[in-house]
């Protein structure tokens, strides 16, 4: 917009000489555009949705086969998200977002009160303690409750990263639409043990949609499962940028590293925020490109093949059936 308004202002100066005559049409333009973002906000309300540590009976290890949810796995979550998440969603460049954290009612009043801590000076950050996932659901459709004609929904979670940008591009994709699924499908990868490896990566249906809908009975994002986004037809993949980072680590439930080319730290830590502590262990700690190269190749044959394998599926509606 920028270069737009700077090309305004030398066309109505070179064309009036009028310096004050110029300003008043570049202000009157600032104006229509402000009234113009400002009245598509005013329709709906933005939500981005974490679980934090709800008791599951499907969710009791990890992939290394350690127990979930004890306070080592809680210490080190809080951790995470103090380092990652937290940062990142503070980072967004667009604020008109309100972001629900739900924990159990279980959490050890340590982690409470520090969690408490972290978050308070947030404004747009509530906190819930809830009695497990049998309430998640039922409990979010309570909090999305409000008077906007439409909604959208995101989710994260509490180990990963969102660019700055990630809000407000999701937000761009709003048009009135009854109901729409977007699937940010480029991000990266980062790697924290046993070893600091950062890679790009490409990955459909995955943690990051979001939902559109009209408010009326509104399902939000967390109906489904991100997996299952993969049977729904009103769903578009944005693939213009990078918009998220996946953090891998010891205690994660499923993942595994498995990003590649060369990619520096240094180029996208101003767009993907954490901590200053781990902005400068992640410059110092990352192992070079060379170390890595072969696992690289490896990563990014196996990253294409699923990527190119379900949309495949999905464009012969093979995920219809199943």
């Amino acid at each position: 917009m920028i270069n737009f308004v700077h090309l305004i202002k030398f066309y109505v100066f070179y064309k009036s000489n009028d310096l004050n005559f110029t300003l008043q049409i570049i202000n009157l333009f600032l104006h229509k555009t402000y009234f113009v973002f400002n009245k598509k906000s005013q329709m709906f309300e933005h939500y981005l949705i974490t679980r934090f540590n709800l008791k599951n009976p499907n969710w009791d290890v990890t992939k290394n086969n350690e127990e979930l949810l004890t306070d080592s796995w809680m210490k080190d979550r809080i951790w995470l998200f103090e380092n990652f998440c937290l940062p990142s969603v503070q980072s967004q460049t667009n604020k008109n977002f309100t972001w629900l954290i739900y924990l159990d009612t279980t959490t050890a009043e340590k982690y409470k009160t520090r969690i408490t801590d972290l978050t308070s000076a947030t404004e747009n950050i509530k906190l819930f303690f809830i009695n497990g996932m049998n309430e998640f659901y039922p409990e979010i459709q309570k909090a999305v409750t409000n008077n906007k004609p439409y909604l959208i929904t995101s989710r994260i979670d509490n180990d990963d990263v969102i660019s700055s940008f990630f809000i407000d591009e999701v937000q761009k994709k709003f048009a009135s639409q009854n109901f729409l699924a977007i699937d940010v499908i480029k991000g990266y990868s980062l790697q924290i043990k046993p070893t600091y490896i950062l890679g790009k990566k490409e990955h459909v249906f995955n943690p990051f949609i979001s939902l559109i809908e009209k408010n009326n009975n509104p399902k939000t994002v967390w109906f489904n499962d991100h997996t299952q986004w993969k049977k729904e037809s009103r769903i578009i993949q944005v693939n213009d940028k990078r918009l998220w980072m996946s953090v891998i680590h010891e205690k994660n439930k499923v993942n595994e590293f498995d990003g590649y080319d060369n990619v520096k730290w240094e180029a996208i830590n101003s767009e993907f925020i954490v901590s200053e502590e781990l902005r400068d262990l992640i410059s110092q700690k990352s192992i070079p490109y060379k170390d890595w190269m072969f696992l690289s190749l490896k990563n990014m044959l196996y990253v294409k093949m699923v990527f190119f394998s379900k949309k495949i599926k999905k464009a012969i509606g093979l995920y219809k059936i199943k």
